[in-house]
């Protein structure tokens, strides 16, 4: 291992690591602005120059200078200074100088360097360079002016997203970045290219104009539109968010999130319920007061026989929620499963993901079943690529085809194509058997079938057959893709046997939107708690008011199984409150108070109950035993469970950006497939 000495400071690092690397490792901050810690290193922007004794008589860029024994480099030295004094003054030929409007002020990596690192004047007098903007879809705001060409934004497609649309054209002064063909940027993840940007050329759109950076408050919490759980930071100002940025978590989504994480939350503000509602007799809602509205469920709730009682809990519930609703009900009538998803939850190893979303990267052969990650875990799809483009990885999948952003061998549409795999002898079943780590990722759309137990089954008997669950590893996965239902599933919130919902006179729905109301019975008495008037409210006799991800602290389960925790940002509109506090109040009016008082007695209950939702941010390991039910196979092609990514859940149909986003898309789609279909 090279040992090397830095300002004065001897480190020794791995082979390959390069000068600026080795620096960080010191805490010596050296300027960089092509540089990334998880693209390839372009070295074309030369701010990171430093001077490394015995070495060329001239500054390097220490981005691209892999360490050497007994090197010893001056980062500060007077030549690296006035040679990074040089290139800040070349970086600012052209650029316009706009910070007093530039959205990107106050979060500006040419502004911070330019002070800490530059010169105090230029000697350019001359007309500066314009390029027009582009238009690469309603998420990204461009001023190509302010661009500098550090290209990030290119390898960041080219590497990480899986899209090939952006590149840099042309030569010399008059370089730029463009669409090689016209049209919107069309990847989940294109977001994160605001920020890796370290200029002002790419920024928000939804975002522009609306605030500054020292004016936010920020809370760090975690986000619910799939069931990754990406770690996020939710910056707000008053009581409005007026952003939400992907914060650092290695295991979960190291630090990307998809568009609909970062641009939906223009939903919490729209067609929110900020105060209860109490059918009248006249059959239409009225405004009510809380005791009125707890008194009307109270007289319905107590008349009812628990046979008759039944619950439903949403998508972006949390687990406090959940369990004050049991504890409350007392009914085995309880379902999470909202999407019609059928498969045995007897063991916790047979519907989470196992291996963990970090394991995908110790995976030398994965196989997909009836899941498209792009939209149903975005950040899944990302380490997929990830582990893809590192060691080419053979993946193979079962379902509809889709753009997956890799290459992979379509085994087949059915469940009769799985059975195949496993009885099979070469092909795909060769490459499972001789990996040393084969990976199994089923997504829930298989589940959302009349034989979904049997396809569980089925899927465990691929995993045996093909030795995905040994000692050190397990490589069954089961990737959900709504936020709440590991959490729920834990806490048995859920029918062993099933039940009709159409012979229950008395329904709750807490959060419940993405179902069939009609299997409702129309003489049935509903509460619905939620935070949007979706479609659950519109049957409901009752409204209460409940409290958004952003307006609560609460626990949710991500689909490995870890715990983790989101915390309030902002409060709750109008009346609205949180659900485990509704719940509470609730249960006094009805005679049947919960026995406790704060969170943290309800966390205390839950944790004595179920010990591993005690234990924030980690990775538990589940046992292998027996699940699934062996039984008859449908013939029917999978069907993946997510239509229209930007609409999953009542967040997102609430959002003027999601609609925008999906009219977009589905156009510059149409275009494609009409341009392909000409071909």
């Amino acid at each position: 291992m090279p040992k090397l000495t830095i300002n004065g400071m001897e480190i020794e690092v791995e082979p390959g690591t390069s000068i600026l690397q080795a620096a960080e490792q010191l805490g010596v901050e050296v300027p960089r602005f092509c540089y990334h810690d998880r693209l390839s290193v372009p070295a074309n922007c030369r701010m990171c120059l430093v001077e490394v004794e015995g070495g060329p008589p001239k500054p390097v860029a220490s981005c691209a200078m892999a360490c050497g024994d007994d090197m010893v480099v001056h980062t500060d030295s007077e030549m690296a200074q006035k040679a990074r004094k040089g290139v800040m003054e070349f970086q600012l030929i052209n650029h316009p100088l706009d910070c007093p409007i530039c959205d990107q002020g106050g979060e500006c990596d040419l502004q911070d360097q330019a002070v800490a690192f530059g010169f105090d004047r230029s000697r350019y007098h001359e007309s500066k360079n314009a390029v027009k903007n582009k238009n690469i879809g309603p998420l990204i705001k461009t001023v190509m002016t302010r661009c500098i060409q550090c290209t990030r934004c290119v390898r960041f497609g080219d590497e990480i997203a899986g899209m090939t649309e952006l590149g840099l054209l042309h030569r010399g002064e008059n370089v730029e970045i463009d669409t090689f063909v016209e049209k919107s940027i069309s990847s989940e993840l294109s977001g994160n290219m605001i920020d890796i940007c370290p200029v002002g050329a790419l920024t928000s759109s939804p975002y522009a104009f609306k605030a500054r950076a020292w004016e936010l408050t920020k809370t760090e919490t975690i986000d619910v539109h799939d069931a990754v759980g990406s770690n996020i930071r939710v910056d707000s100002r008053g009581g409005e968010v007026m952003r939400v940025l992907p914060r650092l978590h290695e295991d979960v989504n190291e630090e990307w999130i998809n568009d609909k994480t970062r641009f939906a939350y223009d939903g919490l503000k729209r067609n929110r319920l900020d105060r209860p509602w109490v059918r009248g007799e006249d059959g239409k809602l009225k405004e009510a007061s809380w005791d009125d509205a707890f008194a009307a469920i109270a007289k319905k709730y107590k008349k009812k026989k628990k046979d008759k009682i039944a619950a439903l809990a949403g998508d972006l519930v949390d687990v406090e929620s959940v369990v004050a609703l049991k504890d409350f009900l007392g009914t085995d009538n309880l379902e999470c499963r909202i999407d019609g998803a059928q498969f045995d939850v007897s063991e916790r190893g047979g519907y989470i993901f196992n291996s963990g979303i970090a394991g995908i990267e110790d995976a030398d052969a994965i196989l997909l079943v009836d899941t498209n990650p792009r939209h149903e875990g975005t950040l899944v799809n990302t380490r997929i690529r990830k582990k893809w483009l590192r060691d080419r990885v053979k993946i193979g999948v079962i379902g509809q085809a889709a753009d997956l952003t890799y290459p992979y061998e379509h085994l087949g549409t059915s469940p009769q194509d799985l059975e195949k795999l496993i009885k099979a002898k070469g092909g795909f079943a060769d490459v499972l058997k001789k990996a040393k780590n084969p990976m199994l990722i089923i997504g829930t759309g298989a589940f959302q079938r009349n034989d979904g137990a049997a396809v569980q089954y089925l899927a465990r008997e691929a995993a045996d057959k093909f030795s995905m669950v040994t000692k050190d590893w397990n490589g069954f996965n089961v990737l959900h893709n709504a936020a709440s239902r590991v959490g729920a599933l834990d806490v048995g919130f859920y029918s062993k046997d099933g039940f009709d919902l159409s012979k229950m006179s008395f329904v709750y729905l807490l959060g419940a939107d993405d179902f069939n109301p009609e299997q409702i019975s129309k003489k049935a008495f509903v509460v619905y708690q939620g935070h949007h008037g979706d479609v659950g409210a519109h049957r409901a006799d009752v409204i209460l008011p409940g409290a958004a991800y952003t307006e609560k602290d609460a626990l949710y389960v991500n689909t490995e199984g870890r715990v983790q925790q989101a915390r309030r940002a902002v409060y709750p509109p109008g009346e609205a409150r949180e659900d485990w506090k509704i719940l509470r109040a609730l249960s006094e009016h009805a005679g049947k108070a919960l026995p406790y008082d704060s969170q943290l007695q309800l966390r205390d209950r839950i944790a004595k109950e179920w010990a591993h939702l005690g234990k924030i941010d980690t990775l538990p390991s589940s046992g292998w035993k027996k699940f699934g039910k062996k039984d008859k196979l449908l013939g029917d092609d999978f069907k993946l469970p997510v239509e229209h990514f930007y609409l999953t859940n009542c967040i997102a149909r609430s959002s003027h950006t999601m609609a925008e986003c999906t009219k977009s898309f589905s156009k510059a789609d149409t275009a494609i497939s009409h341009a392909e279909a000409a071909e």
